[in-house]
C-alpha cells in the first residue's frame, strides 16, 4: 500500500508504544489516497496524495494558557502526524498559522517557530488572526509536507 515501507519504518522506531489508528484508502484518477486518523467524523489527521502529506489543523488548548505553551505543544503535534505519515518536518511545504490575538502572541509564537523549523528546509508560512473554535485556544497550526520517498515505492499490484 502507499506509504507501507514508510509508515513500517516510522512505527519501528518510535520510542513509545504507538496505538492504531484507522486507515481508509481510496483512488483518485491514478493515484492512490491514503487518509489516516480517520475516528473523526468530520475529518482525517493526515491525508496523502501524489506524495503530498496534508495534516489537519492542530491545537493544544489542554497545555496552558500561555502561547509557547500551546504552540510548542501544538508543534509536537503536528512532528508526530508527520512521523506517523512517513516524513518529517524537514520536508514542510507550507504551514498555516492562526493566533487568536495576533498583536500580543506574534514574537512570543515566533520564537517557539524558529526553536522548532529546520533551519535549511523552512517551509513558506502565512501567519493570521482568526477566532478559535474554543475560547482556551490560542494558536493552531497546519502543515503540508512531501513524503521522504517516492511513495509509488512500495506499490504491490
Amino acid at each position: 500500500m502507499l506509504v507501507r515501507a514508510a509508515r513500517r519504518a516510522a512505527v519501528a522506531s518510535a520510542a513509545a508504544p504507538r496505538r492504531c489508528t484507522a486507515r481508509r484508502t481510496s483512488t483518485v484518477g491514478d493515484n492512490r489516497v491514503v487518509r489516516l486518523q480517520t475516528e473523526d467524523p468530520r475529518m482525517s489527521k493526515i491525508v496523502i496524495h501524489n506524495g503530498v502529506v496534508y495534516t489537519s489543523g492542530q491545537t493544544a488548548g489542554d497545555a496552558g494558557d500561555d502561547i509557547k505553551s500551546q504552540t510548542q505543544a501544538t508543534l509536537a503535534k503536528v512532528d508526530a502526524l508527520l512521523k506517523e505519515a512517513g516524513t518529517s518536518k524537514s520536508h514542510a511545504l507550507s504551514a498555516t498559522i492562526w493566533l487568536k490575538d495576533i498583536n500580543r502572541d506574534f514574537a512570543a509564537m515566533n520564537e517557539v517557530w524558529n526553536a522548532w523549523v529546520d533551519p535549511e528546509n523552512k517551509p513558506v508560512r502565512a501567519t493570521v488572526e482568526a477566532a478559535m473554535a474554543r475560547d482556551v485556544l490560542l494558536v493552531e497550526i497546519q502543515v503540508t509536507a512531501a513524503l521522504d520517498k517516492n511513495p509509488f515505492e512500495d506499490l504491490n499490484y
